[in-house]
C-alpha cells in the first residue's frame, strides 16, 4: 500500500538519524498502550455502573457518549494547543489532564453520583484526545512516508495490547469483589468504591509518564511551507471527497468497535449465549481486543505489500459475516463469532486514517483534526445501539454494526478514491 502523501508536510528535526526515530517511537508506543488500556476499561465500567445505579442500557451507554464525545469537543482546541506548544508539550499536557480525570473517580465513587462519573470520563477522554492529536501524526512523520501506514498499524497493535490486558485487570479489581453478607445498600457502596483503587493506580502511572516525557529529548517537528497549488481541489480539506468519506468511515468504525465491546459482558453472560457471571464474561472481552492486537502485528507487516483499500474491504466483509452469525446464532458459536470480529477490526482505523489523508498536502493538518473529531462515532453509535437493545434486545441490536461495516467495505473499494 502506498504511504500517506500528506505526511511529507512535516519534518522531524534535531535528531541524529533513524536510531533517534526508533527510540522516539518506542516512547510514543507506550502512550498508545496507555490510552488503549484506559479506553477499554469502559467496557468493564458499563456493566459495573449499570448495576450500581440500576441503569437502562441507553443510560449506561452515556459512559461511552461522554468519553467519546470529548473527541468531538476537544479535537479542534487540542489541535490549536499542539500547534502552539508543540507535540512533546502537548503529550505532557494530555497525560496530566488524563491523570486528573482518573483522580475524579475517587470522589465520584465516594458520593455515588453517576453524573460525576460521567464528568470524570469526559476529563479523562479530553486528555486522551490531546494525546491522540499529538501522537498519531507524530508517528506518521517519524520515518519514511511510504511506510507511515505500517508504522501507525504497529503502534496501534500496542494500543490493542492495552485493550487486551484491561478487561482482565478490570474483572479482577472492579467486578470480582467479595460481597458475601452485605446488605443491598452496603453492596451498592462497595461496588461504587471498587473503582477507586484501580483509577488511583492509573493516575499515578499517567503522572509518571508525564514526568518521563517532560524530560525526554524527542525530535522536534516543524511544518514545512507547502503551497496550495492551483490544481488543488480547494482551500480546505473538506474539498477532498476521500477525506470526507474517510471521516464517515472513522465515525462508523469507532462506533461499531466500541458498541460491540460495550455490550460484550452483557451479551456473553446472557443465559442463551455464554451462561456465566459478569466477572467471568469480562475476561472473554480480552479475546476481542486481543484478536485486534494479533491482527495489527500481522497487518503491520502485510500492509507493506497489500493494497490498503482491498485489505479494508476484505476485513469489513468478514466483520459483517461474523456479526451476522452472532445475531442469529446462540451459545458458544454466537459468542466466539462476536469475539472474532476483533481480528477484522485490526487494520481498519490506521488504514482508513492513512487513506483519508493521502494527497492532502498542505491540508493534512486540518484533515487529521477532522478525522480525530470523527471518533465521536464512539459516543453516538453505542448509545443508539443501547436504545435498540432496550427495545429489541442485545442480540438483534447488533444489526447496527453490520450497517457500519458495510459502509467501510464500500469505502475500501470505492470511497478511498473519492468515488
Amino acid at each position: 500500500m502506498s504511504g500517506v502523501s500528506g505526511a511529507g508536510s512535516h519534518t522531524a528535526v534535531g535528531g541524529a538519524g533513524q536510531q533517534n526515530y526508533t527510540m522516539s517511537l518506542v516512547w510514543l508506543t507506550s502512550l498508545f498502550f496507555m490510552w488503549g488500556f484506559l479506553t477499554c476499561l469502559n467496557d468493564i465500567l458499563i456493566p459495573h455502573l449499570k448495576n450500581v445505579f440500576d441503569l437502562t442500557y441507553a443510560r449506561a451507554m452515556l459512559v461511552q457518549f461522554c468519553f467519546f464525545g470529548a473527541y468531538f469537543v476537544v479535537s479542534i482546541p487540542a489541535g490549536v494547543l499542539v500547534k502552539k506548544v508543540g507535540y512533546k508539550t502537548g503529550i505532557v499536557i494530555g497525560l496530566a489532564i488524563a491523570a486528573v480525570g482518573c483522580l475524579m473517580f475517587y470522589p465520584a465513587a465516594q458520593m455515588r453520583v453517576y453524573e460525576i462519573f460521567l464528568a470524570a470520563l469526559f476529563v479523562l477522554a479530553a486528555g486522551i484526545t490531546i494525546l491522540q492529536v499529538s501522537a498519531n501524526p507524530y508517528v506518521t512523520i517519524l520515518g519514511e512516508p511510504r511506510t507511515a501506514p505500517s508504522r501507525l498499524t504497529l503502534t496501534q497493535a500496542f494500543n490493542s495490547l492495552g485493550t487486551t490486558i484491561a478487561p482482565v485487570f478490570g474483572s479482577v479489581l472492579i467486578l470480582a469483589g467479595a460481597t458475601v453478607g452485605m446488605s443491598p445498600d452496603e453492596l451498592k457502596a462497595h461496588e461504587a468504591q471498587a473503582v477507586q483503587g484501580p483509577y488511583l493506580m492509573l493516575a499515578g502511572a499517567l503522572i509518571v509518564l508525564a514526568g518521563v516525557f517532560a524530560m525526554l529529548k524527542l525530535p522536534r517537528v516543524v511544518d514545512d511551507e507547502i503551497p496550495v497549488h492551483a490544481g488543488d481541489l480547494g482551500s480546505s480539506a473538506w474539498s477532498y471527497p476521500h477525506l470526507v468519506m474517510g471521516a464517515i468511515g472513522i465515525f462508523v468504525y469507532v462506533g461499531a468497535e466500541v458498541a460491540i465491546g460495550s455490550f460484550l459482558v452483557n451479551f456473553i453472560s446472557d443465559p442463551a449465549i455464554g451462561v456465566m457471571s459478569e466477572a467471568e464474561a469480562a475476561k472473554y472481552v480480552a479475546y476481542y481486543w486481543g484478536a485486534a492486537m494479533v491482527g495489527r502485528f500481522i497487518g503491520a507487516a502485510a500492509m507493506r505489500h497489500i493494497s490498503g483499500g482491498a485489505a479494508l474491504a476484505f476485513s469489513a466483509v468478514g466483520a459483517c459475516v461474523l456479526v451476522g452469525i452472532a445475531m442469529i446464532g446462540s451459545g458458544k458459536v454466537a459468542m466466539w463469532a462476536i469475539l472474532a470480529v476483533g481480528l477484522c477490526n485490526a487494520i481498519m482505523f490506521p488504514t482508513i486514517f492513512s487513506l483519508a489523508l493521502r494527497g492532502l498536502g498542505a491540508h493534512t493538518g486540518q484533515g487529521s483534526g477532522i478525522l480525530c473529531m470523527a471518533i465521536v462515532g464512539g459516543a453516538v453509535i453505542p448509545w443508539v445501539q443501547g436504545v435498540l437493545a432496550d427495545a429489541i434486545g442485545i442480540q438483534m441490536a447488533f444489526f447496527l454494526p453490520i450497517i457500519c461495516y458495510a459502509y467501510i467495505a464500500y469505502y475500501g473499494l470505492k470511497g478511498a478514491n473519492g468515488r
